[in-house]
């Protein structure tokens, strides 16, 4: 397990070992404040509820070929959001070059192909 001092904003290896996992909670928080930033608005509140509800539709049911993406459009586009990213400060992104080249390391041992860059021994 790796250890870093920003979990929130972090790589960790995945509990099986096979994979990586990335950790922004910024976009989660950025998210849900986007969702509700015009909810003192009667009108819009009724229309993001409308999207959501169009949107648990769509993810309880069995969707057609793009009908999520089309629900989850509507939502950010009646809620006003914003592309889902983070700007990432120069230290941050030294610290996780290095997280991720740590877990790398652990999730290619189980590969069964070496990385880009690398050469599968013989």
């Amino acid at each position: 397990m790796i250890h870093s001092s920003k979990p929130g904003l972090s790589f960790e290896v995945g509990a099986n070992h096979l994979h990586g996992v990335l950790r922004v909670d910024a976009i989660r928080n950025d998210t849900l404040v986007q969702l509700v930033q015009h909810w003192g608005d009667p009108d819009a509140r009724d229309e993001i509820l409308d999207a959501l509800d169009d949107l648990a539709a769509v993810v309880q049911g069995v969707s057609r070929e793009g009908e999520l993406d089309a629900a989850i459009e509507q939502v950010e586009d009646v809620a006003g959001m914003e592309t889902a990213q983070v700007e990432v400060r120069g230290h941050d992104v030294t610290r996780l070059l290095a997280e991720l080249t740590r877990v790398a390391q652990r999730v290619s041992r189980f590969a069964r192909r070496a990385l880009p860059g690398q050469r599968r021994a013989a």
